[in-house]
C-alpha cells in the first residue's frame, strides 16, 4: 500500500478545506479552457459533483473553507504573469483566460459565511500559496492541515500540496474531488507525488471525521 494511503483518520481540528479554481474557466463544460484541454471529461464532472457534496457538509460542521481562485481582473495585461514566460505564466497570457465572467466563482462554491470562508487574493503563481494572503490566513489563525480539492490535479494541486508540505503544513489531497486532463495524469499524482508531499484522502472519509468532530455522527 502507498504511503499515502496509509489509514489515517484525517484531521479535523486546525484544519481548512481548499478548493481550488472552482470558477468558470473549470465548471462550465462550454469553457475554452476545459474544452480544450480536458480529455476525460466524466472524471471531471465526477469530481466537481464530489466536492459540492463536501462544501456543503463542511458548511453545516462549520469547517473553515478556503476559496483559493485565479482572477486576473485587474491584471488584464497580464503585467504579473509576463506575457512572454516560459510555462503556465505565459501560457495563461497567450490564452487570455481568468479574466473575464468565466472567472467567477460558480454555485455552490461561491463564498458564503465570510466569518467561515475565505477567498485568498494575490497569488501568483501555480500553487495557490504562492504569494497569495492564504498563507497568511493559515498562520494568523493556527491552522495546521490543509484539503485540497480542485483543478487541476497534475498542475495547481500538485503545486500546492508541495509548497505546502515545504511550509511545514499537514497536506493532503481529497483525491475523488481533484481531476486532470487525463485519468492517467490524475493517478501518477496520487501515486508518484503525494507519498512525498503529504497523504490522499476522500470525499467520504473527510465528511465523516468533520461530522464525528461536529457531534453528528456521521457524514450524512
Amino acid at each position: 500500500m502507498s504511503e499515502a494511503r496509509i489509514p489515517v483518520k484525517p484531521p479535523i481540528e486546525r484544519a481548512a478545506i481548499v478548493f481550488i479554481e472552482f470558477q468558470g474557466e473549470w465548471l462550465d463544460t462550454d469553457a475554452p479552457l476545459r474544452r480544450n484541454l480536458v480529455r476525460d471529461q466524466d472524471a471531471f464532472a465526477q469530481a466537481i459533483a464530489a466536492a459540492a457534496r463536501l462544501i456543503e457538509s463542511a458548511r453545516a460542521a462549520k469547517q473553515p473553507i478556503v476559496h483559493a481562485g485565479l482572477d486576473m481582473t485587474d491584471d488584464p495585461h497580464y503585467l504579473l504573469f509576463g506575457r512572454d514566460q516560459a510555462g503556465l505564466r505565459g501560457a495563461i497570457a497567450r490564452a487570455g483566460t481568468w479574466t473575464g465572467a468565466r472567472s467567477a466563482f460558480r454555485p455552490p462554491f461561491v463564498p458564503g459565511d465570510r466569518a467561515r470562508e475565505f477567498v485568498s487574493k494575490g497569488r501568483s503563481g501555480a500553487s495557490v500559496l504562492k504569494n497569495a494572503t492564504l498563507d497568511a490566513y493559515l498562520r494568523n489563525n493556527d491552522i495546521r492541515t490543509v484539503y485540497f480539492c480542485g483543478f487541476a490535479t497534475h498542475v495547481c494541486v500538485e503545486s500546492s500540496l508541495r509548497e505546502a508540505h515545504d511550509l511545514g503544513l499537514d497536506a493532503w489531497i481529497v483525491a475523488d474531488c481533484c481531476a486532470a486532463f487525463t485519468q492517467a495524469q490524475h493517478r501518477h499524482v496520487l501515486e508518484h507525488v503525494v507519498p512525498h508531499f503529504g497523504r490522499a484522502t476522500d470525499s467520504a472519509e473527510l465528511m465523516t471525521a468533520m461530522h464525528a468532530a461536529a457531534g453528528e455522527g456521521g457524514a450524512g
